[in-house]
């Protein structure tokens, strides 16, 4: 009867032991369910950002090619107006000499500015600068 008492008793003592792993396994694979969804999230939310940036990416291109387009047809632009300033001067010469004309003195100062190594430089230099005479005014010419 003790054998049996303690058989039933070790009975117990394994069946509670196995009761308590199973408990902690249960904790482990609720964690382990967490995990698994923290990662999932982080996986889907770095798969968005990476179809975002494809997105962007593929748009700028588009944008790139459109520049480009537009500064191929302003450089053929370019190039038609010198040919038909050059035709019109090779082809009259009160225009050439309207052309090689010096401009006058304020015209000139418009269109002088030095050299600029930044914007920074072309803000500071923007305020200075030589002022225009006013139309107004009669000037000592």
């Amino acid at each position: 009867m003790r054998i049996l008492i303690l058989l039933m008793l070790a009975a117990c003592a394994l069946a509670g032991l196995q009761t308590w792993r199973i408990g902690a396994l249960h904790d482990q694979a609720d964690q382990a369910q967490l995990i698994i969804g923290t990662l999932s999230a982080g996986i889907e939310s770095r798969d968005n950002v990476i179809h975002r940036l494809n997105d962007e990416a593929v748009m700028r291109e588009r944008q790139e090619q459109s520049l480009r387009t537009q500064l191929a047809r302003a450089g053929q632009l370019a190039r038609v107006r010198e040919i038909h300033l050059q035709r019109l001067l090779n082809e009259n010469q009160e225009m050439r000499d309207w052309y090689g004309a010096r401009l006058p003195d304020g015209i000139g100062r418009m269109h002088a500015r030095p050299a600029f190594a930044s914007a920074a430089d072309y803000l500071r230099w923007l305020p200075g600068g030589d002022e225009l005479p006013d139309t107004g005014k009669r000037t000592g010419h």
